[in-house]
C-alpha cells in the first residue's frame, strides 16, 4: 500500500489524542557512571510512574548536543506509555561517528541487566518490543546500530529518525550507511522517517545547512524498505524539536547554527511525539487508527504536514 497526499488545513474540531499530553504521568531518573547499575554512558530515563510493563526506546541526540535538551519531547512520549533511555554520547570531545554506533551498542547490551535495576518497583521493561529512535546524527546513529554496524545482543522491533542527517556538505561521515540505491537498507523492521523543511537551508552567512540535501531525511527514506512511512515538518528546522531555550553555551549555539520555523516550539514537539507514538502503538500494540489518521489526514497533525508517505 502505498499513500501520497496533498496537505488540507481545515479547522479541526478534536484533537487527536496522541497529540496531547497521555494518562501517564512520567518521571525522570539520572544516572552517571558511578552509578551502581554500572551504565556505559550517563543516561536520563523517562518511564510512567504507573505500575505496569511498557515498551522501551532508545533514544539518540543529535550532535553536539545534550540529552536533556529533548526532556518536553521525551516526556510527551513517555505520557503515552513509553520507557525512554536517553544516553548522552559526549562529554567534552564529540567522538567520531564510529565510536558514537558503538558507545549506542554498549548502552543497548547494558538494558537487560542494568534497566530493571533501576526503575521504580511498580514498572517493567519489555525489551521484545525496543525501538530505536534518533534526531539528527543520533537519528543517524539509530539507523547504524540498525544495520548492524557494529554487534549488539539486542534485537529491535522498530527505528524511527527525527531528521537524521549522515554528513556534511563535505560528505558522509563514517561509518557511511547511505548507498543512494532506493531500498538498499538491510532492514526487516518498520522504519518512520520525521524530516523539517528547513533543515536544507543554510543560516546566515553558514556556508553548510544542518540537515543537507542528499544527507537529509529524503535519502534516509528512499534507502528503506516497505514497511516505511515519511512525514516532513514543512514550516519548522533541524532543531524546532528540543526544548525552548536550552540551557548551556552548547544550547546557545544550537540556536545560531541552524535555521528555525516560525511557530511555536511546542508544536512542533508534539507533532513528533504524536507521530512516533501513532507509529509505535501500530506496531506494537495494533492500534492502527491513530497513525492511519495522520496518514490519510495530516491536517490533523498540530504542524503542517507536507511529503506524507505510508508503504507496507
Amino acid at each position: 500500500m502505498a499513500q501520497l497526499l496533498e496537505t488540507k488545513q481545515p479547522v479541526l474540531s478534536t484533537v487527536l489524542p496522541v497529540f496531547i499530553p497521555g494518562k501517564y504521568k512520567p518521571c525522570s531518573i539520572k544516572l552517571d557512571l558511578s552509578s551502581p547499575s554500572s551504565p556505559p554512558n550517563p543516561l536520563l530515563i523517562f518511564t510512567p510512574s504507573e505500575q505496569g510493563t511498557y515498551p522501551v526506546i532508545l533514544f539518540f541526540h543529535g550532535f553536539c548536543l545534550c540529552n536533556y535538551f529533548y526532556s518536553d519531547l521525551l516526556q510527551h512520549i513517555s505520557s503515552h506509555g513509553f520507557i525512554i533511555v536517553a544516553p548522552q554520547l559526549w562529554n567534552i570531545i564529540p567522538p567520531c561517528g564510529t565510536e558514537e554506533v558503538e558507545s549506542a551498542a554498549k548502552v543497548a547490551d547494558w538494558l537487560p541487566s542494568g534497566l530493571p535495576s533501576v526503575l521504580p518497583g511498580n514498572i517493567e521493561a519489555n525489551l521484545v518490543k525496543l525501538a530505536l529512535v534518533g534526531h539528527s546524527r543520533g537519528g543517524k546513529t539509530a539507523f547504524a546500530l540498525a544495520l548492524g554496524y557494529t554487534k549488539t545482543t539486542q534485537n529491535f522491533s522498530a527505528l524511527i529518525g527525527i531528521d537524521p542527517v549522515a554528513g556534511t556538505t563535505c560528505g558522509q561521515t563514517k561509518p557511511k550507511i547511505l548507498t543512494y540505491v532506493t531500498g538498499s537498507f538491510n532492514l526487516s523492521i518498520p522504519v518512520t522517517v520525521i524530516g523539517t523543511g528547513l533543515g536544507p537551508e543554510s543560516k546566515g552567512c553558514l556556508p553548510c545547512p544542518c540537515a543537507p540535501n542528499g544527507l537529509n531525511h529524503e535519502e534516509f527514506f528512499n534507502e528503506c524498505k516497505p514497511p516505511r512511512a515519511h512525514f516532513v515538518a514543512k514550516n519548522y528546522g533541524h532543531m524546532d524539536v528540543l526544548d525552548d531555550n536550552p540551557s548551556g553555551l552548547v544550547g546557545k549555539l544550537s540556536d545560531y547554527t541552524c535555521v528555525s520555523g516560525k511557530g511555536p516550539g511546542d508544536l512542533m514537539r508534539r507533532c513528533v511525539g504524536g507521530i512516533v507514538v501513532a507509529f509505535l502503538n501500530y506496531f506494537f500494540q495494533g492500534e492502527k487508527g491513530d497513525f492511519m489518521t495522520i496518514v490519510n489526514e495530516p491536517y490533523v497533525a498540530p504542524v503542517k504536514l507536507d511529503q506524507v508517505e505510508f508503504n507496507i
